[in-house]
């Protein structure tokens, strides 16, 4: 797997403005969930995923293109962590007719990772 960016507010932004291709998007939704590649076996290994997103999703899904792991992932963001794009970034959404289901799973993925930074 190619290097990541590092889960910065820059890297943030990239995601919603679509500069960072959908891949490397889902690629750091993996790397956060748990789930490491073993190059040599040639095939996920999921032993550091939570056990529902283990059972759920044995192999990491496609955030972007599947909308059932992107409702998992909405779901799995606590209540107090839900307007992060808002509140720490001032992100103040998509204009109406400008967006569509890519970019609403693209916003919901920047807001779980956002939580997940330090």
């Amino acid at each position: 797997m190619p290097e990541l960016p590092p889960l910065t507010p820059e890297t943030i932004w990239a995601i919603l403005h679509e500069e960072v291709d959908d891949a490397t998007v889902n690629q750091l939704v993996w790397r956060q969930l748990g789930y490491r590649y073993d190059a040599e076996r040639q095939s996920w290994d999921n032993q550091a995923v939570a056990a529902d997103w283990r059972e759920a999703y044995p192999e990491p899904p496609d955030f972007i293109a599947e909308r059932p792991p992107g409702v998992k992932l909405t779901r799995s963001i606590p209540k107090e962590k839900k307007q992060l794009l808002k509140e720490k970034l001032g992100f103040k959404g998509y204009k109406i007719g400008e967006f569509g289901p890519r970019q609403t799973r693209r916003a919901t993925i920047a807001n779980w990772l956002l939580g997940q930074m330090p």
